[in-house]
């Protein structure tokens, strides 16, 4: 089974970080898999910008593997004050989340998600067994999605009509940021960028549009 049903998936508040200088995280997803006596364990790791990435990577592993034994889940998301949260998925107490929990701090990782799943093989590994199984499935799933160093990022929409699309599109494209189009009755852009640049980039959108595009922000990291 997956998660605990009875458990409040409420993430613990961590210590402040600080949302303007340049941390590291993971480059990318990553996977690793092995036995120990019987028991198959595959770590999973990828980058989450915002809780909800964090939560919504959390339940598609527990989906995709929703016959494993547990699915043992451990994040830090960047915010003010630092974000973490772990679950023993019904292992013994402090056998599993804490110890995926404590492979993310060591390695001074931030805005990742990891989970460990685990196909029971028949043979108990005892608390300390289990420990050193779950931080396993985690450090070996983040040696293989490698570790990056990267900036404060603001996310922020953009909202204009169809005639601005064009000119808000080749700013975005020849911009350091990542963006996302929808095309219904009006054009959208959600727009990802570097901290630094997020002021200078909105004041160009505004200005190609001479004022007609609704800018909609929220800080992300």
């Amino acid at each position: 089974m997956s998660q605990a049903a009875d458990e409040t998936h409420k993430p613990a508040l961590g210590e402040t970080c600080d949302v303007t200088e340049s941390f590291l995280t993971v480059a990318g997803r990553g996977r690793a898999a092995f036995e120990i006596r019987g028991s198959e364990f595959i770590g999973h790791v990828a980058p989450a910008h915002t809780v909800d990435e964090a939560e919504a990577f959390v339940a598609a592993v527990g989906e995709e593997h929703a016959d494993a034994t547990h699915n043992v889940p451990a994040y830090r998301v960047r915010a003010d004050p630092l974000r973490e949260w772990a679950s023993d998925a019904d292992e013994p107490s402090g056998s599993a989340g804490k110890p995926a929990l404590n492979v993310l701090q060591q390695e001074g990782i931030e805005n990742v998600v990891a989970v460990v799943t685990r196909y029971y093989g028949g043979t108990k590994l005892g608390v300390g067994g289990l420990a050193r199984a779950y931080s396993r499935g985690v450090k070996e799933a983040v040696d293989d999605a490698g570790i990056v160093e990267e900036l404060p990022h603001e996310r922020f929409s953009v909202t204009v009509a169809y005639d601005d699309s064009g000119s808000v599109r080749g700013l975005l494209e020849s911009a350091d940021c990542e963006f996302e189009a929808s095309y219904e009755e009006r054009v959208s852009f959600d727009v990802r960028v570097p901290r630094a640049d997020a002021a200078a980039l909105r004041d160009r959108i505004r200005s190609a549009t001479s004022g007609r595009a609704t800018l909609d922000g929220e800080f992300d990291t």
